[in-house]
């Protein structure tokens, strides 16, 4: 508990350790649901959410990319390169693509990449409104909300 005398400083670092605290653990919280998901070990789920978030923004417009990082973990997030470093329209591709880049990425065959692409999806709408959900399926060609919906 707070003392009465604590200083203005102190009361701002006491806050900067909670939310400090309370990002890791939403980030914990995350990757655990993840491995649960995926069986994956978590720092090869901490790669392959960051490496499906990236591939999913790259198709999404700027503005749908923040509304989808707005739900998910902060720490996630910041491990994407700064918004003034992502391209202003996205790039155009399907599910192949999608698949093939995580599993380059991943260094995996593609059939296992899907799978694992298929548990990140779902974590991500585990962690986001289904309106947001539907606004991010919106915004995919058809072969990618069909992956996405696949998850669901």
């Amino acid at each position: 508990m707070a003392q009465a005398h604590e200083t203005e400083t102190e009361k701002q670092e006491r806050h900067a350790r909670r939310h400090e605290a309370h990002l890791r653990a939403t980030y914990a919280a995350f990757i655990h649901h993840l491995c649960d998901l995926s069986a994956l070990p978590p720092a090869l789920a901490e790669s392959a959410a960051v490496s499906v978030l990236s591939a999913l923004e790259r198709r999404l417009m700027p503005n749908g990319a923040r509304n989808l990082e707005s739900q998910l973990p902060r720490l996630l997030v910041e491990f994407l390169p700064p918004p003034e470093e992502r391209p202003r329209h996205p790039h155009r591709f399907g599910r192949e693509e999608l698949i093939a880049s995580v599993a380059e990425d991943l260094q995996m065959p593609v059939d296992q990449a899907e799978l694992v692409i298929r548990a990140v999806l779902r974590a991500f709408q585990d962690q986001i409104s289904e309106g947001e959900a539907d606004k991010v399926a919106s915004n995919l060609p058809a072969d990618l909300q069909a992956l996405w919906r696949l998850t669901q």
